[in-house]
């Protein structure tokens, strides 16, 4: 009797598993000349050379619902509202994907170029370098609509599995500025979650995540970053398989030690960094994943976050004329918002995406650059064997700090809210107001 019981659950798994229909897809974004590169702000980079192609990546996904879902994967820093907006509209009209089925995750590389309005107060372009950003743009927005439709064309039954492994590159960079910081959390997570696609013996699709920004290089090359590395490595290993790239709660970490100014030993330390992240990978693949199945309950929803007041107009005037660069665009900035707006804006919208599959796994979606915290704390909330929690899902909005790096300061938590052009931190309640939201979705029964 023991014997037929457990012979049904792997004939129902089995069966649900083989429900699926799945399709991936990717298409070529790297630039075919000289661009302003993305990712550190300052004196303006331009390219010289390509070291590895870049990649937007789609993964479709057809339960037995009926209903279709697609991640895409980005080698870029991020997208803006206004991006997000373009992209969200081409798939619904082109093919009836919903916006709470469709998510887009950036690696938040920081060798890729410049696109659009993402982190505009970063840089400061000549009208040449403008005109090569928006013909980058509209290439991009054309690649996202083709590999979005190019992963559903290729829509056939297949098998999805997950498990997870464990790489040791990301380290708290918090901890990292000085002797100041060396009392402030140490907290990463180095689980690296991987969902196979099968049909059959053959691997379709790879995808995986880490929580570690991909800033490795600093050069002036187009490339992935670490991320880029590792993503070639798997489909070496594994022909004819895609391998998407999914950047998870990466906002306070760093690959570590890092080179500067060295580029040609940064790139191997970088593609290093790429090899242990996709030995990993295969670490979990030789070993017995666990079948998923569906349908997948797709839930989005909008929390506000909140911010504290900021500087007065009377102040900012008073200290514009010693500005120069960056922090003198900021505070034009806010001084523009109180001449337009009354003062600048006091919330910050946030979406927050939630697919739950049928099998008990669920799949969290961030916005942003959120931090370490909010992928420990879900995870332990919702289960650590069956969680998977993204950041730098669309709009790349801001740092999202958590309560305790809010509470410590610095870069994550109060002065790189600016360079986004946020008049100020987060209040207190920032991590309850997304925690929140979260067990909304959860709960959503669609």
């Amino acid at each position: 009797m023991r014997y037929a019981f457990i012979l049904l659950l792997i004939l129902h798994a089995t069966l649900a598993s083989a429900a699926w229909q799945a399709g991936a897809a990717k298409a070529d974004i790297t630039p075919t000349e000289p661009v302003p590169l993305a990712g550190y702000g300052g004196k303006t980079r331009m390219s010289q050379r390509v070291e590895h192609p870049i990649w937007l990546k789609a993964l479709a996904l057809k339960d037995e619902s009926g209903a279709t879902s697609v991640l895409v994967t980005a080698d870029l820093v991020g997208l803006s509202d206004k991006m997000v907006a373009i992209i969200a509209k081409a798939a619904l009209e082109k093919h009836g994907i919903p916006r709470e089925r469709l998510v887009l995750n950036a690696s938040h590389n920081h060798s890729c170029p410049i696109t659009e309005d993402v982190l505009w107060l970063y840089y400061e372009l000549t009208p040449e370098e403008a005109t090569v950003k928006d013909r980058y743009t509209a290439l991009v927005y054309a690649k996202y609509a083709e590999v979005i439709g190019a992963a559903i064309a290729k829509l056939a039954p297949a098998e999805l599995a997950f498990d997870q492994g464990l790489a040791g590159v990301a380290v708290n960079r918090r901890r990292s500025r000085g002797p100041e910081s060396r009392a402030l959390g140490g907290q990463v997570d180095q689980d690296v979650p991987v969902i196979t696609v099968k049909s059959g013996n053959d691997l379709k699709a790879i995808l995986f995540g880490y929580s570690c920004h991909t800033t490795a290089l600093g050069g002036l090359s187009i490339n992935g970053d670490y991320a880029g590395f590792a993503q070639l490595e798997l489909e070496k290993s594994f022909p004819g398989s895609v391998a998407l790239f999914v950047q998870n709660c990466g906002g306070d970490a760093n690959p570590l030690p890092r080179i500067r100014g060295r580029d040609m030993e940064a790139t191997e330390l970088a593609r290093m960094y790429g090899s242990i992240l996709a030995e990993a990978v295969r670490q979990v693949l030789t070993g017995t994943m666990t079948p998923l199945s569906g349908p997948i309950h797709a839930a989005m929803g909008r929390t506000e976050l909140q911010l504290q007041p900021g500087i007065p107009l009377d102040e900012l005037k008073q200290r514009l004329p010693n500005l120069t660069g960056m922090p003198r665009r900021e505070f034009e900035h806010f001084i523009r918002q109180y001449e337009t707006l009354g003062s600048p804006p006091g919330r910050v919208p946030y979406p927050i995406q939630v697919w739950r599959f049928g099998s008990g796994f669920q799949f969290i979606a961030l916005t942003g650059e959120t931090v370490v915290d909010y992928s420990l704390k879900f995870k332990a909330t919702y289960g650590w064997n069956t969680t998977w929690v993204c950041g730098y899902n669309n709009d790349l909005t801001s740092y999202v700090p958590s309560h305790r790096v809010l509470k410590e300061g610095g870069y994550e938590g109060i002065t790189g809210m600016f360079e986004y052009g946020h008049r100020a931190p987060y209040t207190e309640n920032v991590e309850d107001l997304i925690t929140t939201k979260v067990g909304e979705l959860m709960q959503q029964k669609k």
